[in-house]
């Protein structure tokens, strides 16, 4: 074909239908004679470029390249003859080929094309008459790939992504290569059941199934095998995903080796418990915070009790009826349930064949695993309270008249018989003006004549006053009954003395 035909080509009337065809169409087109000369292009085409008329794109194929600098999206330069525009001329036919557009004089491209080219040949098939470059603008599918690769690279969470095609692994994070081990390229070069990520899956199955289907993964706990020996933890999810027009997976993980780590720490901390716990030379027991149940007791609170494992644990202690007093005990698990422990209570228990133990009783709370449990120990003082008890006796045995024993002496006394804690039994309330009187009195360490003289009555009258306090209140001796005032906070300073009593005292 000469020279004067390709000129001759703009006038024809296959042009001009040419144009009318596809001058509505998305995708660009520009037709290029052989020449080398641009003839025509669309709207479309003029758009993608960002110029109004064929003019500002290049009257021919070295004025388009000089106005505009193509790459592949590898960063990679064109070379002049790598243009798709001289591809064409060229006569190479080829179909999406992928570039980035920079106008000249800028640095960073404007548009992503993808472009395929199409000869149109002569009638009887020679030379070609007119070439066509079909361009589409991918700018924003590139665009979001490039943000989801973003995305992906910098997310702290493990993922993989794989494709369905042939389910080899296209894409791997930092993340993940960080949690395993692993290095990039010997992740990219394996397949899913390579590095399996599945791996003893607890819903193993139905994930193979959802894979096959290229459908959502739910999520469920596997185990890792990691390249340096071991394995680790994790919840996986698969969700499928079109990457590049490609059907995909995209697998994201949790790491769970923190997790199991504490789990075993705990498990390990609770089995050193356990073993410090039975052989404890201090007898102790654990209950539940919530209805105050005994989940277990060690040897040592068997020896003291009697009770073995089998008939106390489950049983709240009220129902045992280990405390000797039911007010105590409530008193104490009113303290407990209001979130106090106790520190060295002074309480009675009894032994499964009856007999009393005077204890000190210390709490502490507990968990054990995800329940709020209460330690409680217990440490035998009865041969100590015995003791005390006997040196009490003796005191009082040589003691016939306790107006000139000193009052801090007294209080001593009154310490050492009354255990410390909550009181309880009769109040002061039980006992009328007149006992009260009598037995502020006796705390203040006056016989039964300074008291007749002091408030005024026979002797006769007081010693029935002191027997009916010491029925009212569970006593039998004085020293006991001032025991239990002043266990109470009643000392007997409130009462007054009259003329003649103060004479008297003197």
């Amino acid at each position: 074909m000469s020279k004067a035909s390709f000129k001759t080509l703009r006038e024809t009337a296959d042009l001009r239908h040419l144009r009318q065809i596809i001058a509505g169409l998305d995708e660009g087109v520009i037709l290029i004679d052989p020449d080398q000369s641009l003839l025509w292009a669309n709207d479309a085409a003029l758009a993608m470029h960002g110029v109004a008329d064929l003019a500002d794109l290049g009257a021919t194929v070295d004025e388009y390249r000089a106005r505009f600098q193509l790459r592949y999206r590898n960063n990679h330069r064109l070379e002049a003859d790598d243009y798709p525009i001289e591809r064409v001329v060229a006569g190479d036919r080829f179909s999406e080929v992928v570039v980035e557009v920079i106008v000249a004089g800028e640095e960073e491209p404007r548009w992503v094309h993808q472009v395929r080219s199409l000869v149109l040949n002569d009638d009887d098939g020679g030379e070609p008459a007119c070439l066509v470059l079909i361009i589409q603008d991918v700018s924003a599918r590139y665009e979001a790939e490039d943000r989801f690769e973003q995305s992906f690279n910098a997310n702290p969470a493990p993922a993989l992504i794989c494709r369905l095609s042939d389910l080899r692994f296209v894409k791997v994070n930092q993340g993940f290569l960080d949690m395993t081990g692993h290095q990039r390229d010997q992740v990219l070069c394996k397949k899913v059941y390579d590095i399996d990520v599945l791996r003893h899956g607890d819903r193993l199955d139905l994930a193979k199934e959802r894979l096959a289907e290229g459908s959502t993964i739910p999520q469920m706990e596997a185990e890792l095998e990691l390249p340096g020996g071991g394995t680790k933890l994790v919840i996986v999810a698969g969700q499928p995903i079109d990457m590049n027009g490609q059907p995909c997976m995209l697998f994201t993980f949790a790491d769970l080796e923190p997790r199991r780590k504490a789990e075993a720490a705990l498990r390990h901390s609770e089995e050193r418990f356990t073993r410090t716990f039975q052989l404890a030379p201090v007898p102790m027991a654990i209950g539940a915070r919530d209805g105050h149940l005994l989940c277990e007791v060690n040897a040592s609170f068997t020896e003291l009790t009697g009770y073995s494992a089998t008939e106390i644990i489950g049983r709240p202690l009220g129902e045992v009826e280990l405390w000797e007093d039911g007010a105590m005990r409530r008193a104490i698990e009113q303290l407990i349930d209001s979130g106090h422990d106790l520190r060295g209570q002074e309480a009675r228990i009894h032994a499964k064949d009856g007999a009393t133990i005077d204890c000190i009783v210390s709490t502490e709370a507990i968990r054990l695993g995800d329940d709020a449990c209460v330690l409680w120990a217990f440490q035998d003082i009865t041969q100590r309270k015995a003791t005390e008890m006997e040196l009490v006796e003796a005191i009082e045995a040589v003691m016939k008249d306790t107006s000139w024993f000193s009052r801090s002496i007294m209080d001593k006394l009154a310490r050492l018989r009354t255990p410390q804690g909550v009181a309880s039994g009769p109040g002061l309330d039980h006992l009328t003006s007149r006992e009260r009187d009598v037995l502020a009195l006796i705390c203040r360490g006056y016989d039964d004549k300074t008291i007749a003289r002091t408030l005024d009555v026979a002797a006769n009258t007081v010693r029935n006053h002191v027997a009916r306090i010491y029925a009212k209140i569970g006593v039998n001796r004085r020293i006991a009954a001032v025991a239990w005032a002043r266990a109470r906070g009643f000392d007997g300073e409130g009462v007054s003395l009259d003329k003649s009593e103060r004479e008297t005292a003197s």
